[in-house]
């Protein structure tokens, strides 16, 4: 028995793809080698593009817990530990949701059982094998070992990736051996705490900004006061001696001490654990050589890391991975995929991935000490006040400048980005476009004055959701999107002329292959 898709790895990454090929009618197996999520603390929440993904599966309000949709930051945010004045954008980018990893996995996790996924834990990948037809996975399981034949396998296994080195992918970049990584959750003296700002007044430094990078020519420091939980409390520094002794909060409070030049009296964190205390020496940047090899393809971490970075650049990368593969994938294994589909999941990641590791780098040069970075920052902060120039980089930071390559769809400015957030009449009543898109299916949304589109013969077919509702002003009047949510063809023209038209006709094919028999307008 050949399964359709086994996945390696049941971390966000390897559950997000799982719940995607389920939305799809595609049932994969999930090998996980641990017993249990681990408790361990990892990223503290999700920012940029993936947030609005994550509200376009219905998965926002579950992991906010609440059912407002996501608010952009309009405020401040950074950049290389420089400060980004958002109020100068019409429209900010940047939209945050503070999470911590184990709940995204929690949720995801409850998901995934929701949509009948079966998930293996204590099963690890150990060896695999394809050939034109299948992989074959040696498995590594409670019982002995065992074989699986699949027609794909995912590695969703972590930096480390078992899949990637047994495929003989390459995973090329740069090691920032310089640099140690302190973190701890730890309490600090209440009244240092600003109750508006929520900033921490640090006697003889200043301000500190809550989640935001501080730096100082010595190093850098942040605090993090997530809620429900002790704050945590991170400093990097470059050239430190190498030490195998235990981290302390000792430790800590010493590299705190050099990185600001004054002590801040760290205290041990109260309430339940588990609570980081940790070192790390170095980082990586890496993007693997190839994100598909033959029947195996790799996303989140197993295809690349990134170091010196806020914001989890690697789960939030890694689950829009997910999305992008997962409806692809699925019409690859239901036959209905137009040639070369799936091979745009490499194109389209890469890209994305290498825009991530621009942004690494760069901000990995502006937060290095010396009073020459020093000087370089004066420089940069007086670019700062030009709102484009913030604009750029907050899209760069968030993601949302990524912008795939439709091909002759046509010139309209939504072409290729993801979709916008839209308020729509529709006969049954407003609704959100992101509350349209939780099927995962290939959508044309239809604000025509006559409706005409979703009348055409060449557009009504399986593959394919038409919703019509009425125009607002200044809302795009077609749409079509793509299951991730990516905008395929755009018109703005209140009645779509014939050669409009025709790009959409084509757009459809590229994306979703040849009409099939009418499918269902809402």
């Amino acid at each position: 028995m050949i399964t359709d898709v086994v996945i390696a790895g049941g971390g966000p990454n390897g559950l997000m793809l799982a719940c995607e090929l389920s939305l799809a009618g595609i049932r994969p197996l999930v090998l996980e080698r641990l017993p249990e999520p681990s408790p361990e603390p990892r990223a503290n929440g999700l920012l940029g593009q993936v947030v609005k993904v994550l509200d376009h599966r219905g998965l926002h309000e579950r992991l906010s817990g609440s059912p407002q949709p996501p608010q952009p930051n309009s405020a401040y945010f950074m950049f290389g530990a420089m400060g980004l004045d958002l109020s100068l954008l019409e429209h900010s980018p940047v939209h945050a949701l503070p999470v911590p990893q184990r709940r995204i996995e929690q949720v995801l996790q409850e998901r995934a059982a929701e949509l009948g996924v079966e998930i293996r834990r204590e099963h690890e990948l150990v060896g695999l094998s394809q050939d034109d037809g299948a992989v074959t996975v040696d498995v590594a399981g409670p019982d002995g070992e065992y074989r699986l034949r699949a027609r794909y396998l995912i590695g969703a296994d972590g930096a480390h990736s078992a899949t990637r080195k047994l495929s003989g992918i390459e995973f090329p970049g740069v090691t920032y051996d310089r640099m140690t990584v302190r973190s701890a959750h730890a309490t600090v003296p209440a009244d240092w705490v600003d109750p508006e700002s929520g900033a921490l007044e640090v006697p003889g430094h200043g301000a500190v900004l809550p989640f935001l990078p501080h730096r100082t020519e010595h190093g850098g420091f942040s605090y993090a006061p997530m809620p429900g939980h002790p704050p945590l409390i991170s400093t990097t520094e470059w050239d430190q001696p190498a030490t195998d002794a235990p981290m302390s909060l000792e430790e800590l409070r010493a590299s705190v001490r050099r990185v600001l030049g004054v002590d801040v009296p760290l205290g041990p964190p109260g309430g339940q654990g588990p609570h980081v205390l940790r070192r790390l020496a170095g980082g990586n940047t890496r993007v693997a050589g190839r994100f598909a090899h033959g029947r195996v393809f790799l996303i989140g971490d197993a295809a690349h890391v990134y170091a010196a970075t806020g914001g989890g650049p690697g789960l939030n990368l890694g689950l829009q991975d997910a999305v992008n593969l997962g409806w692809k994938l699925a019409a690859e294994l239901r036959g209905s995929a137009p040639p070369g589909l799936l091979d745009t999941y490499a194109t389209e990641r890469r890209s994305a991935a290498h825009r991530m590791v621009l942004n690494a780098r760069a901000q990995a040069a502006l937060i290095a000490p010396g009073s020459d970075v020093t000087g370089l920052r004066d420089l940069f902060t007086e670019l700062l006040h030009d709102p484009g120039t913030v604009r750029r980089l907050a899209e760069l930071t968030t993601g949302a400048d990524v912008r795939y390559d439709m091909g002759a769809a046509g010139p309209h400015p939504l072409i290729g980005r993801f979709a916008p957030d839209l308020e729509l009449d529709t006969p049954t009543g407003p609704v959100r476009l992101a509350e349209l898109t939780r099927t995962a299916r290939p959508l044309l949304l239809d604000l025509t004055e006559g409706a005409s589109l979703a009348r055409d013969p060449a557009l009504r077919h399986d593959g394919i959701d038409v919703v019509t509702a009425r125009p607002r002003p200044g809302a795009p009047t077609a749409l079509l999107l793509r299951p991730d949510c990516y905008v395929a063809w755009a018109s703005a023209s209140p009645e779509p002329d014939p050669t409009e038209t025709e790009a959409l006709r084509a757009a459809a094919r590229r994306w979703f292959g040849a009409a099939e028999p009418p499918g269902d307008v809402r």
